[in-house]
């Protein structure tokens, strides 16, 4: 009988060692178009509580990098929560052509489900593209469900690909109302916490004022001149320059809409992030919860003002602001040593085309719908009468495959014609650097080096196209003088940071390389769950040993 109730004393006390030494919440922050080299530049202007906290007290992968193409952001969601790539997570693009019924899909596009906190808002989405499981997914598998997991951003694939299949919830900001809502293949009904956050109306707060710099003009010295001939203006607005008067702009700019286009979006999804801990009462039991958060405000300003900006400059600085606001909370609703907090970024981003051409230096904007003209009027003087070019999407060719869908021997045959003749054709353009076909791709190993390696992870088999081609560096596809974009397999688009801070994380940094995928794995020794499905990374040994 004493060894039987030894036994059982002993079986509890490793289960509660067990939970103890596992925090009881995680909080992965993904910052949406975020460079490593944000760090640095804006470091000075960073508060010791926020970045720095992160930085100094954590661990930091200083040459972290997404180890596919495209660059895109519903990508990168799902590659940080899966471990995997596109070529095994499926999510190949924010949106891309669906070679079965034809026409293009978004990544969390679902019309079997409906929007609710809004009916007109787009809450038609789910993650049942995504064919692997998440981290999120593991934590809720391995807890039998006990764990809770929630999903938040200002874009709905932000919230919705990081909070997995099995989400407690997700919620995203609607653009037509200012609200925060989801999807009913969630719930039918917004918590009554989400219906009290919305009720207070800070969206309509956020953009009744006028955004101005948090510092002097003056001080932002990291950044370029405030009236710059890259940047894109805001309807209504004569120059691109501080200070920016959204109360008269909401009116020519979406209204609602307008806030995603502001560091305010960021201050919105920081409260609302507050609000959910509370809440949802999370990190409260033994199972440990997760919040997904992403802040997506940064990619819409990038975009339209490019990385050498003001206003990005003041973007971070009001983000270096939030996370220190959320740190806070996060040391008094759950304890400073019981959370862990992970930061990295969905992709980084290119210069603005122009302003490296106007520098001497090689770059540009490369038309694609020239390119499917071009390629096509090509093709009528060995395909007279057919249209064999189907949809270019995200840098691929997609085949008209009914046009070789008759007898076999020379259908094969004319399919390797059209696909060697597009292959030479591409090779000869201007801006294109490398052209893969799908029977190259396939024949490449995963673990393949070089830019054929990136589009080997990239490519889904089922879901990409018939031939992919990647761009000569500093070149965009489509966009003006003015703005920029991302999605290449150059290290302007694929070095992002990656920190870890909290309870278990040793304080260090390290140089060695290492790919997004390795933060799922990571996770999952640190909770001590199941890798995801289709996990490829591998756990940096760096901050668990």
């Amino acid at each position: 009988m004493k060894k039987i109730l030894l036994l059982i004393f002993i079986s509890r006390s490793l289960l509660s060692y067990s939970q103890e030494t596992k925090p009881k919440l995680v909080v992965g922050i993904v910052v949406d178009q975020m460079r490593q080299e944000y760090l640095y530049r804006f470091e000075s202007k960073f508060g010791e509580g926020g970045f720095k906290r992160l930085v100094g007290k954590g661990f930091m992968l200083t040459n972290a990098h997404y180890n596919y193409v495209p660059t895109y952001t519903g990508p990168g969601h799902a590659s940080v929560y899966s471990g995997a790539t596109p070529s095994v997570h499926g999510i190949i693009g924010n949106d891309w052509w669906d070679k079965g019924i034809k026409k293009s899909v978004n990544c969390v596009e679902d019309d079997r489900h409906k929007p609710v906190g809004n009916p007109e808002g787009n809450g038609d989405v789910s993650p049942w593209r995504m064919l692997s499981s998440t981290i999120t997914d593991e934590l809720k598998i391995g807890t039998q469900k006990k764990s809770k997991v929630i999903g938040i951003s200002v874009k709905d694939r932000g919230a919705v690909l990081p909070a997995g299949h099995l989400a407690d919830g997700a919620y995203w900001y609607d653009g037509k109302s200012g609200k925060f809502i989801t999807s009913s293949y969630y719930k039918n009904t917004l918590p009554q916490w989400v219906e009290t956050f919305n009720g207070l109306k800070l969206a309509d707060s956020y953009l009744n004022q006028i955004w101005n710099t948090v510092l002097p003009i003056t001080q932002y010295i990291e950044s370029s001149q405030d009236e710059s001939p890259y940047e894109r203006k805001l309807q209504g607005k004569e120059k691109p320059v501080f200070p920016y008067n959204l109360k008269e702009l909401r009116k020519t700019n979406g209204d609602f809409d307008l806030l995603a286009a502001t560091p305010f979006g960021d201050d919105l999804l920081t409260e609302f992030a507050k609000a959910s801990i509370l809440g949802e009462q999370m990190g409260k039991d033994a199972d440990t919860d997760f919040l997904a958060i992403s802040f997506s405000c940064p990619d819409i300003v990038g975009h339209a003002m490019g990385p050498n900006s003001i206003e990005v400059e003041d973007t971070y600085i009001r983000l270096d602001k939030n996370i220190e606001d959320l740190l806070k909370t996060l040391d008094k609703e759950v304890g400073e040593n019981n959370y862990v907090v992970f930061l990295t970024a969905d992709h980084a981003v290119a210069e603005v085309p122009q302003y490296l051409k106007d520098n001497r230096i090689p770059a540009g904007n490369f038309a694609v719908s020239s390119l499917e003209v071009n390629l096509n009027d090509f093709l009528q003087k060995y395909f007279p009468g057919k249209k064999i070019i189907e949809k270019i999407s995200n840098d691929q060719i997609f085949l008209n495959q009914d046009l070789f869908a008759g007898d076999p021997k020379s259908a094969g045959i004319d399919l390797l014609i059209a696909t060697e003749l597009i292959t030479n054709y591409l090779q000869s353009v201007e801006g294109v650097a490398q052209v893969f076909s799908k029977a190259v791709l396939k024949q490449g190993a995963y673990n393949e080096t070089g830019i054929k390696g990136m589009m080997v992870r990239g490519f889904n088999f089922k879901r990409s196209g018939d031939i992919a081609y990647q761009l000569e560096p500093h070149w965009i596809s489509g966009g003006g003088a003015q703005g920029t974009t991302h999605g290449s397999a150059y290290s302007y688009d694929t070095h992002v940071p990656i920190l870890f801070y909290g309870k278990g994380i040793k304080q260090g940094a390290s140089s060695s390389y290492h790919a997004i995928t390795d933060i799922a794995p990571t996770l999952s020794v640190l909770l001590k769950i199941k890798f995801p499905s289709g996990c490829t990374g591998q756990p940096i040994s760096e901050i668990l040993d």
